[in-house]
This record gives C-alpha cells, structure tokens and sequence, in this order.
C-alpha cells in the first residue's frame, strides 16, 4: 500500500556526522563530539560516521572499518545516549546516496565551483581529483536534509557548505513548488537548516603551528592530541607544544596576533567549560610553563575517562555494530518517509 503523502511538521532536528579517517582528535571532540552531547537535552539528534564521504579519496579498506567503529565508540564515550538518540554509520541508509543523487540534479555547477574546501583538498592537481570529491557537498546536503533536519552544529570551515544546504533546499522547494503543493505537503518541504556556531574553541588550531587547524592528515602527531593518547602522551605534546616568548596577556585583547597563545588559551576554555576572558582573569600574566601545567592537568582529567571508555567499546566490535545496525533501522524509518515524498514530488514512481 503507497504512503501516504502527507507528512507532519517538522520537530527541531540536529544532524550532524564525523569522517572516519583515523587519529580522532581534540579537535574532533571539541569542535564535534562533545557539543553532541550538550545538545542532546535541546534536540532530537541524528549522529552519524560519514563513511560515505570517507571514500572520496581512496581508503584501506580494513582500516576504514576500524575507524568507523572508532568514531562510533568515541560518540558513545563522550556521552551520546544511543538509545534516546539515533547513532548509525551513513553507508547503511540507502537515501543519503538516493537524494544526493537528486541533488546532482538540483545543485548548478557554478555553486560547487565557489566550494573552497575543494580546492584546498583538491590542491594543484585538480584534475585527478575524484568526482566524490568535487560532488562532496550534495552529498552533505542530503545527509542533513534527508531527515529535514532544522540545525546543523558546525565548525566555521564548514559553513560554506551549511550555506549551499540551505541554497539546495530553497531550489528544490522553488523549482517542485506546484508539485509539492499537489501532494498536499507543506511549501517548506525542505526546511532551511540553521548553523549552531558557539563556544571558545570552534576551531581548534595545531600545537605546532597556530595558523593551521588541528587535523588528523598532519604528518607530525606532535600536532594534535588524539582522542587514543594517554596522559604522558598528552602532557608531552603540550609541553612542547609552540608558543611565544612573552607572558599570556592579561585581557582577550591582547590575544590578538598570538595565534598559539590564542589556540591554547581557547582549548582550556573550551574544556572547562568556560571563556577566554576567564582564563586570562587567572592566568593571565604567567609564564607560559605554569599555564601549560595546568592544561596538562585538565585535559588529562577530562579525556582520560573518554580515552578508557572508548577502548572498552572498541575491544568489542559487535557490540559498535549493533549499536549502529540499531540506529540505522532509526534512521532508515525516517529517511524512507523523505524519500517517498521527495520521489512523488519530482515525479518518479515508486515500487507499488
């Protein structure tokens, strides 16, 4: 029997997902995980492991499964509540490549070509970039719209593509507006997702050069912490990591054009909770080793539970992959009921 077409209003809806490319990260957590966890209590949240776009450039194969059971098992340590939430790895929902499809379809050539991340991933050698790659924010726009999703939290280099999510939705409300008022659905199928951007540390930059983010494809790893470091690990790498010869100021102000001491001061902000101004108030002023030490101390007491909690569940990969087979029959429910209104709209037919 064919559902039916019309479809309930929208509920405030949080998508938002994480590559599994291996070395998750502060950043990865700061900017990501942990703001999944705090919107938790605001939202109904859809988190999902971005396998899909993973694979826009080549992966080991054995090696991508084990990340995606990492970034699942680093949700669930941090405090994602897999059960009221729904937790699931993107390629097991046929809809995200589906709708990214249509999107192909809807999206012009002009906007993809104004995508800077491209070029930055793209580097020189354009030419032999993949057509994933290039086609990598349709696919985002589906993953976030499949579920009509109403806010995305995301870091500043991803609200570009945020942008074009909401540029897709409007074309395609525009272009199918007859077809969609003929199925008897509401004028704003797709909503208009909105970014969430907050916090001290929205961008978490590298311990070894402040005007470069923190990533997991930097060669040295005296760059990044990893969600998978211990506590002499970390407290290494922030001991070395760089910094300028002067005293941390005393007001935010003074952070301007110390782009090490800027990234340091924000990764204790955003670990304890806090802001700049904050930290400088107790800080501010002393040495640089002093202040280190006591970044040392929080970021070992907040990750260590994390670190531990997450190579339980990763000693355990069934149980991950019940976790996301369970999240992906969640997912899929809602998908589906997308996917079936967007299908009549556009004017294909489904399977009776």
């Amino acid at each position: 029997m064919r559902q039916s077409k019309t479809m309930a209003s929208v509920p405030q809806r949080v998508f938002s997902g994480v590559q599994p490319t291996g070395n998750l990260h502060l950043g990865n957590y700061l900017g990501a995980i942990k703001r999944f966890v705090e919107l938790q209590d605001r939202f109904g949240c859809i988190y999902c492991v971005v396998d899909l776009h993973a694979i826009t450039v080549w992966q080991d194969p054995a090696e991508l499964r084990r990340s995606i059971r990492e970034v699942a098992a680093a949700f669930l340590a941090a405090g994602v509540d897999g059960e009221k939430h729904i937790v699931f790895n993107q390629s097991q929902v046929s809809g995200h490549a589906e709708l990214a499809w249509i999107f192909n379809c809807v999206a012009r050539l002009g906007w993809l070509n104004r995508m800077t991340q491209f070029k930055e991933k793209a580097g020189k050698d354009r030419e032999n970039a993949s057509v994933g790659l290039y086609a990598y924010p349709n696919l985002m726009a589906a993953d976030i719209l499949l579920y009509r999703a109403t806010h995305v939290p995301v870091g500043e280099d991803q609200k570009q593509h945020l942008e074009l999510a909401r540029d897709i939705a409007q074309k395609f409300n525009n272009d199918f507006a007859a077809s969609i008022a003929a199925n008897g659905l509401d004028e704003k199928f797709f909503p208009l997702p909105e970014p969430l951007i907050a916090g001290p540390a929205t961008r978490v930059m590298s311990l070894r050069d402040g005007s470069k983010k923190m990533s997991k494809s930097e060669p040295s790893d005296a760059s990044r912490i990893n969600l998978t470091d211990d506590a002499d690990q970390i407290a290494s790498k922030i001991r070395k990591a760089k910094t300028d010869p002067l005293p941390l100021p005393e007001t935010v102000e003074g952070l301007k054009d110390r782009p090490e001491a800027d990234n340091l001061v924000g990764i204790y902000a955003a670990l304890a909770d806090s802001d700049a101004a904050a930290v400088l108030a107790q800080y501010g002023g002393a040495q640089f080793s002093a202040f280190k030490q006591a970044l040392v101390d929080l970021t070992v007491d907040k990750l260590a539970p994390i670190n531990a909690e997450m190579k339980r569940l990763v000693a355990d990969p069934g149980h991950i992959d019940r976790v996301l087979g369970h999240g992906a029959e969640r997912a899929d429910a809602i998908a589906e009921t997308t996917m079936a209104a967007v299908k009549d709209i556009v004017g294909l037919i489904r399977r009776a």
